[in-house]
């Protein structure tokens, strides 16, 4: 996988045009037996995924999740925010716990997620990411071998959309993966992006949590928001207030997202350039 194409572990979650309408009830009764070997009542380790309006996109995520090898008790939790769609009917369908969050806004969604999780590491995912067999464990692992590790973020790649290759998306990354390195000494915690980071519970709870001063908008809305301060950034300076953060590479961890936020800008060679000059027009501060 790389530039060409995805990894073979992907492709049972793709649902390739399907809605969740169309999934037969055979189709729904394996899923929701999946996904109750998730549902601990004494969990290890919480998976936390806010949703808007994701009908058609959060059964995928709950697929891949629920194919996931972990040694670990796991309890997947939902936060519904203010779904308009029918998004708590696919919920209820599957048995997937879950609370509804009416104040409108990934941080308070996430918030909520962290005040009712159980587990004593917190993992965060979003409702259009597909997460790979070996994710939860390979992200747990840092913080569970080293007291100094507060948190840790990974990797991602994109999925491309219909019809078109990898090969932007790739350069993308690839770009993506540069800044990543450029920001770890002074600014890490621009790295951490809420789709695909994981905290000690406690820590991120007496921390301060995902409380920031605005309300950032969802990516599946048209525009993109970088004007309020992020709330998983805002995480990521929390812990480094007891401990160190960690960056899980291996590729056995990279999640695949969605492209919509990107293509937001209008095409994916119109999204690289307008964040590659925002990333350079940084690069003091990056280095300073």
């Amino acid at each position: 996988m790389g530039l060409l194409g995805l990894p073979e572990w992907i492709l049972p979650h793709l649902f390739t045009n399907k809605r969740f309408e169309d999934l037969t009830g055979s189709e729904i009764r394996a899923l929701r037996e999946r996904i109750g070997r998730f549902k601990d009542e004494e969990p290890e380790v919480s998976v936390v995924i806010p949703a808007w309006n994701e009908e058609n996109n959060i059964y995928r995520t709950l697929s891949s999740l629920s194919a996931s090898n972990t040694a670990y008790r796991v309890e997947i939790v939902v936060v519904n925010n203010n779904s308009t769609d029918g998004t708590q009917k696919v919920l209820d369908a599957l048995g997937v716990r879950n609370y509804l969050q009416t104040v409108q806004g990934t941080p308070f969604a996430r918030q909520m997620g962290l005040d009712h999780a159980r587990g004593r590491f917190h993992l965060c995912a979003d409702s259009d990411t597909f997460y790979p067999p070996d994710w939860i464990d390979l992200m747990v692992a840092p913080m569970a071998n080293d007291p100094r590790i507060t948190g840790v973020y990974g990797n991602y790649a994109f999925i491309p959309p219909p019809g078109q290759g990898r090969l932007g998306l790739w350069l993308y990354e690839k770009f993506a993966g540069l800044m990543i390195k450029i920001r770890k000494k002074n600014r890490e915690y621009l790295n951490v992006y809420g789709f695909n980071m994981g905290f000690v519970t406690e820590v991120g709870r007496r921390t301060g949590g995902f409380k920031v001063s605005g309300s950032r908008v969802y990516a599946n809305i048209v525009g993109s928001d970088f004007e309020n301060e992020a709330e998983d950034g805002r995480m990521a300076l929390n812990l480094k207030k007891e401990g160190d953060l960690k960056q899980v590479t291996s590729p056995k961890a990279t999640v695949f997202t969605s492209p919509r936020r990107l293509l937001d800008d209008g095409s994916i060679s119109r999204a690289f350039f307008n964040r590659a000059r925002r990333q350079l027009q940084g690069m003091r501060d990056y280095l300073s």
